[in-house]
């Protein structure tokens, strides 16, 4: 699938398997956000959509307004954090790294990169929407 180019119907007819859509306040901030501290790639950016893929995996992020008409919405709390309660785990990414990327992109760093018992070491970072997002990777056996 071409993320550049695909059109909705496409796109939306080639999803499988489970899927991630974040609804949040400013799409490009987000994009810039997971671009700047996960290395991520945004595709087909606009105010209101993107695709975003990481490690060959793919996830939407959509603004409030395109959801004008879903009742999700009327849930959504007017002020942060938004994402309470959900862990996005990013396997792929060293947490040491993506907390000095947050740091000096001026994210939350809710808990500094860790071993953790369950064999991995792992950060919790913050985005401006309240997401947190879990930079993971197996642990030094050292």
């Amino acid at each position: 699938m071409d993320y550049e180019t695909i059109d909705a119907d496409s796109f939306g007819r080639g999803l499988n398997r489970i899927g991630l859509n974040l609804l949040v306040r400013d799409v490009k901030a987000e994009c810039t956000f997971l671009e700047t501290v996960f290395g991520m790639k945004s595709h087909q950016v606009t105010a209101d959509f993107a695709i975003v893929t990481y490690s060959g995996q793919v996830f939407q992020l959509h603004s409030d307004g395109t959801y004008h008409s879903n009742p999700l919405l009327s849930l959504l709390p007017e002020t942060p954090p938004r994402g309470a309660g959900i862990e996005i785990r990013l396997y792929d990414t060293d947490p040491d790294d993506a907390v000095t990327r947050a740091d000096l992109a001026g994210a939350t760093v809710l808990q500094p990169p860790t071993d953790k018992p369950h064999g991995l070491r792992e950060a919790y970072i913050l985005c401006e929407n309240g997401y947190a997002w879990v930079p993971s990777r197996p642990k030094d056996t050292e």
